[in-house]
């Protein structure tokens, strides 16, 4: 699902995390710094999310085939309150 997908392009950072914890789904993002921070924030006070992977920019057939080799390899449960880069 994108951002646009669920009619969160106007919200902000902490709104669209909170967003993927309801929803239970990891975040995949390219905002590396905020993240990094968010994912902080979220560890120093017990909070969990479903895990935020940070992807350089890449056309979106090689965005796809390195989310594609993560989902192969870690399952949901692996990635609850992780951050991870591709």
């Amino acid at each position: 699902m994108t951002t646009q997908e669920a009619g969160n392009v106007s919200k902000g950072d902490l709104q669209q995390i909170d967003y993927a914890v309801n929803q239970r789904k990891t975040f995949l993002t390219h905002n590396r710094v905020d993240f990094e921070r968010i994912h902080r924030e979220y560890l120093d006070t017990k909070k969990q999310h479903y895990g935020i992977i940070v992807a350089v920019r890449r056309t979106p057939h090689k965005l796809a085939q390195k989310v594609l080799a993560i989902l192969n390899h870690i399952a949901a449960d692996e990635m609850e309150s992780q951050l991870r880069y591709i």
